[in-house]
C-alpha cells in the first residue's frame, strides 16, 4: 500500500501509546480514522488532535476482552463505513513476574486482549478488506513474539500467536492483494510496563532502562514505512534486530545465557554442612 492517502483506517488502542502516534501519523499521511479503545475520553484527546490538524476522526468505545463488544464495532464500522483499508490491532496488556504466581484470569485477560480480539476483529472485518483492490493488517507484536523471556510467559505467548496469525494470512490471502505485517519493536517508552498487572498486589510496577526504550514516534514512523513496502516483519530499533539475528542464527546462545543465570541454591548435606549448589531442579514433563 505505497500510497496511504484517502485510505480509510481502524486503529486499536489508539488512546495512548504506540496507538495514539500511529493514529497522529497515519492522520499526516491522509488517511481517515477510526480510533478504538476503552478509555472514552483520551480516545476522544486523540481525535481532537487529528482534527485540529484538519484530519479526520471518528471514535468507537470497545472493551476488547469483550467478544460482544469487538464483534458490534466491527459490525458498526462496517455498516457505517463499509469496513477499512488498514486495520491497525495494536491495543495490549502487560504482566511481569513468574509464571507460577501469576493468576489464572490474568493470563486469560491478556490473551483475549492481545491475540484473540485482534484475530476476532481481523477475521470480521477480512471479508470488506478483500473486497479492496489493496488493503493492509498491521499487526503491532514485539520482539517477544520473536524471542521467549523469562517473566513474561503470557504476553510473549500472545505475541508469538500474533505473529503466527499474521504469517499465515499474509501467506493465505498475499495474492489477493492483502498485505499483512507483523511489526516487533523492542522496549517502547510508553504506559505499558506501568500499567502492568503486578506480580505482587501493592508492589510499583518493574520499569526497564529508559535508555534502552525508543518513542512510540519512531515506532509510528517504521510502521507506516513498513506498510508502505509490505513488509512481512518489521523490526525496531537497533539492538532488537541485534537479538533477533542471534536468535536466528545461533539460537543456543540465547539459551545457554537464561540457563548461566537459572538460580542456584545450597543444599544442606548430612552433618549441617553445606553441600555443593546445584541449580533448582525443576520437574518436566512426560
Amino acid at each position: 500500500m505505497r500510497d496511504l492517502r484517502g485510505k480509510t483506517a481502524l486503529v486499536t488502542g489508539a488512546a495512548s501509546g504506540i496507538g495514539r502516534a500511529l493514529a497522529l501519523r497515519l492522520a499526516r499521511e491522509g488517511v481517515e480514522l477510526w480510533l478504538l479503545d476503552r478509555q472514552a475520553g483520551l480516545l476522544e484527546t486523540t481525535a481532537e488532535q487529528i482534527r485540529l490538524d484538519h484530519g479526520v476522526a471518528r471514535t468507537l468505545t470497545c472493551d476488547l476482552s469483550d467478544p460482544q463488544q469487538v464483534a458490534a464495532a466491527a459490525q458498526s464500522l462496517v455498516r457505517q463505513h463499509g469496513g477499512v483499508d488498514l486495520l491497525v490491532n495494536n491495543a495490549g496488556l502487560a504482566y511481569y513476574g513468574n509464571t507460577v504466581e501469576m493468576p489464572p484470569e490474568h493470563f486469560q485477560l491478556l490473551l483475549r486482549v492481545n491475540l484473540l480480539a485482534a484475530v476476532q476483529l481481523t477475521c470480521e472485518l477480512l471479508p470488506t478488506l478483500l473486497d479492496r483492490r489493496e488493503a493492509h493488517v498491521l499487526n503491532v507484536a514485539s520482539i517477544c513474539g520473536l524471542i521467549g523471556l523469562g517473566r513474561v510467559s503470557a504476553y510473549t505467548t500472545s505475541k508469538f500467536g500474533l505473529v503466527g496469525f499474521s504469517e499465515s494470512l499474509r501467506a493465505e490471502y498475499g495474492r489477493r492483494g492483502l498485505g499483512v505485517t507483523a511489526l516487533c519493536p523492542g522496549l517502547v517508552d510508553t504506559a505499558l510496563f506501568a500499567s502492568a498487572v503486578p506480580e505482587r498486589p501493592g508492589r510499583p510496577p518493574r520499569l526497564p532502562p529508559r535508555w534502552l526504550m525508543t518513542t512510540p514516534d519512531k515506532i509510528a514512523d517504521c510502521a507506516v514505512a513498513a506498510i508502505r513496502r509490505n513488509r512481512a516483519v518489521a523490526v525496531t530499533p537497533f539492538y532488537a534486530r541485534g537479538i533477533h539475528a542471534l536468535k536466528r542464527f545461533a539460537p543456543g546462545m540465547l539459551d545457554l545465557v537464561h540457563h548461566l543465570r537459572r538460580p542456584r541454591r545450597t543444599v544442606a548435606a548430612p552433618g549441617g554442612r553445606a553441600a555443593e549448589s546445584r541449580p533448582l531442579d525443576v520437574p518436566r514433563a512426560a
